[in-house]
Formats: C-alpha cells, sequence, structure tokens
C-alpha cells in the first residue's frame, strides 16, 4: 500500500511541490512549524533514513540543503533547521523550516495551515529558490 507520501509525490492528494527531480521531491507541509516548512522526500519508498543506501541519503541531504538556503533568503531567518524524525509517515522525510531560535523546533505547535497561505509559501520558496539558481524548482505544480 502506498505512503501518503508516495500518494502526494502520485499527484493522487494535493501537495505543494518546490523541488522534483528524478530521484527526490520537495513539499511544503500542510501543518508547518513556520511558513515555509518543507519536507524533502525520496520518490522511492524506504521507511528509516537509516535504511537508505549512501547516494539517495546524500541526494536527500543536496536537496534539504538547497531548500535550506531557499527558506533563509526567503523568510530572512538566520539558520534553516533540519529534522529527520521519522515516526508522522513511514517514507523518509527531512523537514527542512527558516527557524530563528531553538523554540522553532516545536512540533507541539505545528497547526494546519489555511490553502492560501500554503500557496504564498511556496511561490514564495520557489522565487528564492530559483533566485539561487535552482531550476528544479521551475515546473513543480505536481509531482
Amino acid at each position: 500500500m502506498p505512503t501518503l507520501f508516495s500518494r502526494i509525490i502520485a499527484g493522487e492528494l494535493p501537495g505543494r511541490f518546490v523541488w522534483q527531480d528524478p530521484v527526490v521531491t520537495a513539499f511544503l507541509t500542510n501543518a508547518p512549524l513556520s511558513p515555509g516548512h518543507t519536507l524533502v522526500v525520496p520518490r522511492r519508498e524506504i521507511d528509516r533514513w537509516t535504511d537508505a543506501d549512501g547516494a539517495l541519503l546524500g541526494r536527500c541531504m543536496e536537496v534539504a540543503r538547497a531548500v535550506g538556503q531557499g527558506v533563509q533568503r526567503a523568510w530572512d531567518a538566520p539558520r534553516a533547521g533540519l529534522v529527520i524524525a521519522g515516526f508522522e509517515v513511514p517514507h523518509l522525510h527531512i523537514h527542512v523550516a527558516p527557524v530563528w531560535d531553538m523554540s522553532d523546533f516545536d512540533f507541539g505547535r505545528a497547526e494546519p495551515e489555511d490553502e492560501s497561505a500554503l500557496d504564498d509559501a511556496a511561490e514564495k520558496l520557489r522565487a528564492a529558490l530559483l533566485e539561487l539558481g535552482y531550476d528544479q524548482a521551475r515546473d513543480t505544480d505536481r509531482g
């Protein structure tokens, strides 16, 4: 049975994509820690990040770094936070979000965001990624 993330990637469920390449995608979470909170997800289903081969994990981290640069630029954040928790969905995913201090990592504060705010955040992040030279942010309307 496909994971929730596989269904988003396949276009069966909505997603606000900010990155597409043959191996990895990135899309905004609908319950962000802060505007721009993005999930970096391999297309291939792997439950635990510790089970990913080095090449795949390396590619996920490269994309997470790019998205991190984008969220810092788009929200003028001093840092891009990165978390691999692995409990919410059994499909490897890396949380990347603009952060200002340690309290920004409190997942208990994550709340569902309204559609227009998510759309605006996705556009803002795509624009920042394109400014940084990441063409993978172009044409990301669908997985």
